[in-house]
């Protein structure tokens, strides 16, 4: 069992990088294998959008740290992605990864339709936002963010396992109930995957 954290936030004392730090340790604490992965601090260039990945399964440009995320999602049993809510959405950071790796995530199958090509994969999603509860979610703000990642992943044949959302962190830091709602996804999620 391989759990692959990625954090798009760039603030690691934030409170995406709290939730994604308690959920890293209780998968440690159960002795499986964590490997983590800082968006922002990536090298990545941007898509140019030429499609010759499509065709070949491979991106045209020189190796960057895309291609290298790209081989740890593919190892991973469990895929855990943090992002703070940037305008109802994902950080451009992360929208760069995906569009970088979308071969690697999806590929043509019959009459264009594209192909999932993570079946059988779990993820868990986090993000937070500064606009509070319920407004987060009846303004598409960390429900905009889960939304445009949740779409990626379920394309590429993702389950999502778990999605927590947290509004109104503009002043506060996250506190312990929601630090234990991290941990309880991780452990649900090793406890149906015989990790227990």
């Amino acid at each position: 069992m391989t759990i692959l954290i990625l954090n798009a936030s760039p603030r690691q004392q934030g409170n995406v990088s709290r939730m994604l730090l308690a959920m890293k340790e209780e998968a440690k604490n159960a002795n499986v294998q964590v490997d983590e992965v800082n968006i922002q601090d990536l090298y990545i260039r941007p898509c140019t959008g030429c499609m010759v990945c499509r065709e070949k399964s491979e991106c045209r440009l020189p190796e960057d740290d895309a291609q290298r995320v790209l081989c740890k999602i593919n190892s991973c049993n469990l895929l855990v992605i943090g992002a703070p809510c940037y305008w109802g959405n994902m950080p451009g950071t992360l929208k760069l990864l995906f569009d970088r790796i979308v071969y690697g995530l999806i590929s043509k199958g019959n009459h264009g339709f594209p192909r999932p090509l993570h079946k059988g994969k779990h993820a868990i999603l986090v993000t937070a936002c500064t606009t509070v509860f319920p407004f987060n979610w009846l303004f598409n703000q960390s429900r905009g963010t889960i939304n445009s990642i949740r779409s990626i992943l379920k394309l590429s044949g993702f389950k999502i396992a778990a999605i927590i959302e947290k509004g109104g962190t503009g002043t506060s830091l996250v506190g312990e109930k929601e630090l234990a709602h991290c941990r309880k996804a991780i452990r649900r999620f090793l406890k149906r995957h015989d990790q227990f």
